[in-house]
């Protein structure tokens, strides 16, 4: 990874989203803990952890579209100050539960412009589509560390410094964030056209096949999710201790760093294009072993390499924004992250749904690689067609990974 923190703008813009999503496990954490413990209910709780996705849904295919519209270091150091100012509000002590979910709403709508500037702004500086690829790895592995991270010592954490000293500490992040791009990100003229129709962006990818098919392959990942939203009541079919929950939990998002590590590593960026499809079928057809009812350590193995192979979604991603048009990719990638959170919302909801009906978590898990795998092999057969088009027809590269220039710094 060295040749990709020696870009200076790609390292600050790691440095500010490492510490950002740092502070923000601290937060999730600070606030199900503040909002349980002053009102004693779990629906409290899992409707304030529920509005960390939520706003996604609303804001991502709209206000993603704003990182076309105005400068990107611009917008993304707005919102990292809008967003410290929210949060910074929410530590302070007593505040209304009602005011609480009011402010939450307001961080996580300002987060989808600025993912989507970071995400648009990434791409700009990377000139090598390698180095660009890296770059993706080592923010996936990055992301994923920080989560498990949070996942194994958060509460511990909170319970030790107090609810409004994290939400303090994490509103000292997003200030951070935003010197950190203010000082050593390179201004940027506005990248979209106004003229455009406020989703553009959204019918531009929809009227693309290759695109069409990338984010299919993207949104498996709402079938992946099922066993984290059943961990409780698959550690109860197991026979084993609640303590494995978080086992069940941590599983797949440390396959899911090893994966990128060793993708990164070993495997070339042409050949990962091309085994983007089998590594997505693997991923969700690991699932059907579930219908076998494994004890811990086989349903553990099982996690860890779904969430390994899941790792092709950074390929996936880092190939939807290399072939979105500069002036639509931040309405693009919104179009890829909103998709992903229904998918995720989803396949919770219905996996609860199913797993009270048929009264079995682990044939609800198995069920849901039956589907996956329903889907993942017709997007891979239509993923290795696209990719026989000549560039001419598909309007695309014939690949992502022909190095060009150099990068800028």
């Amino acid at each position: 990874m060295a040749a990709v923190l020696a870009v200076g703008e790609f390292r600050a813009l790691w440095v500010a989203e490492a510490q950002s999503v740092a502070g923000d496990q601290l937060a999730k954490v600070a606030l199900m803990i503040l909002v349980y413990g002053r009102t004693g209910s779990a629906w409290w709780a899992a409707a304030v952890y529920a509005l960390t996705f939520l706003p996604a849904l609303a804001g991502g295919l709209g206000l993603s579209q704003l990182a076309d519209r105005f400068p990107r270091k611009s917008l993304m150091v707005t919102c990292a100050l809008l967003q410290a100012a929210l949060v910074g509000l929410m530590a302070v002590p007593n505040m209304r539960i009602e005011i609480l979910c009011l402010l939450l709403v307001g961080v996580q709508l300002a987060q989808s412009p600025a993912l989507a500037a970071q995400q648009a702004a990434t791409r700009e500086i990377f000139t090598d589509d390698a180095l660009y690829l890296r770059s993706q790895d080592l923010r996936g592995i990055t992301t994923n560390t920080l989560m498990l991270v949070g996942l194994a010592g958060g509460g511990l954490l909170v319970v030790g410094v107090g609810t409004s000293l994290a939400l303090a500490a994490d509103a000292v992040t997003f200030l951070i964030s935003a010197l950190v791009i203010q000082r050593w990100v390179r201004s940027r003229p506005v990248a979209g056209n106004k003229e455009d129709g406020w989703f553009h962006a959204t019918r531009w990818v929809f009227s693309q096949r290759r695109m069409r098919v990338l984010l299919a392959l993207t949104w498996l990942v709402g079938l992946v999710v099922v066993p984290e939203g059943l961990a409780a009541p698959l550690a109860h079919e197991m026979g084993v201790s609640p303590a494995a929950v978080g086992w069940l939990l941590a599983a797949d998002p440390l396959g899911f760093v090893v994966g990128a590590f060793l993708l990164s590593h070993f495997v070339g960026p042409q050949v990962r294009i091309r085994l983007v499809g089998v590594l997505a079928t693997v991923s969700v057809g690991l699932l059907v072993g579930f219908l076998l009812h494994p004890n811990l350590a086989f349903a553990l193995l099982l996690l860890a390499l779904a969430g390994a192979t899941g790792a092709y979604s950074i390929t996936v991603g880092a190939a939807f924004n290399t072939w979105a048009p500069n002036g639509l990719r931040g309405g693009a990638f919104g179009v890829a992250r909103t998709g992903m959170r229904v998918a995720q919302g989803l396949g919770v909801a219905l996996g609860g749904a199913v797993a009270q009906l048929t009264g079995s978590a682990m044939n609800t898990v198995g069920l849901a690689g039956v589907v996956g795998l329903m889907i993942a092999v017709p997007a891979t057969a239509a993923w290795w067609s696209v990719q026989r088009e000549p560039p001419s027809k598909s309007g695309y590269p014939a690949t992502v990974t022909q190095p060009s220039a150099g990068t800028t710094n």
